[in-house]
């Protein structure tokens, strides 16, 4: 609407507009349809900072509001930009993703049972009977150190589940696990009454229990 434009006659329809006119009512006229039919909150390159404006991440340029934000989109720079995004986003799609193949373990052959002996002892003082366990390993992995544990009966498939009896197993590599049956009692940690010791020089692992 030219009537209250410079140059119109009282009662007269329209006044002249110059070019910059046109193009300013133009650029109105885009920014008003685009915030109507774009919806900006999916647009994955606008981003509002702390100031309170908006910048365009795939440009690297700031605007000061919404619309003007729009506008650029229109722009040609903005399209030049959106034109590479997509060439490099479909000639990394096409680059097939690099497979990484897992190598099932290699298990190391055993080499047989270790030597071992097993001493039954008895406290003279308080009449407490104690084991001790020496297991050889000359042939152990380096900078392995041997273990042990203890196994409830009803975690071995060997014998019919006895509640009185546990198992002591000794493990190192490269030999096999070795078990002992011993009463199921609760050990005493006390010092002096029970001890694990590893001689690296010996290749002696020693636990004692009571």
């Amino acid at each position: 609407d030219f009537q209250n434009r410079g140059g119109a006659k009282a009662g007269s329809a329209a006044g002249l507009a110059d070019k910059q006119d046109i193009n300013r009512a133009r650029r109105d006229r885009e920014k008003r349809i685009g915030l109507e039919v774009i919806d900006i909150t999916k647009d994955p390159y606008i981003m509002r900072n702390h100031l309170g404006t908006f910048e365009c991440r795939l440009c690297l340029t700031q605007h000061p509001s919404e619309s003007n934000y729009l506008s650029h989109t229109q722009g040609k720079k903005h399209q030049t930009n959106l034109q590479r995004r997509m060439i490099k986003d479909e000639r990394d799609s096409t680059i097939q993703p690099t497979i990484k193949m897992k190598m099932p373990k290699r298990k190391r052959p055993k080499i047989g049972r270790p030597g071992y002996r097993v001493l039954k002892q008895k406290d003279p003082e308080t009449n407490q009977r104690s084991l001790l366990f020496e297991i050889e390993y000359p042939e152990i992995l380096e900078k392995l150190d041997p273990k042990y544990r203890l196994m409830s009966c009803y975690e071995q498939r060997k014998e019919i589940p006895n509640d009185k009896y546990q198992y002591v197993l000794f493990a190192a590599e490269p030999y096999e696990t070795i078990g002992f049956k011993v009463p199921n009692k609760e050990l005493d940690y006390t010092s002096g009454k029970y001890f694990e010791a590893w001689d690296k020089g010996k290749k002696k692992y020693s636990v004692q229990i009571c």
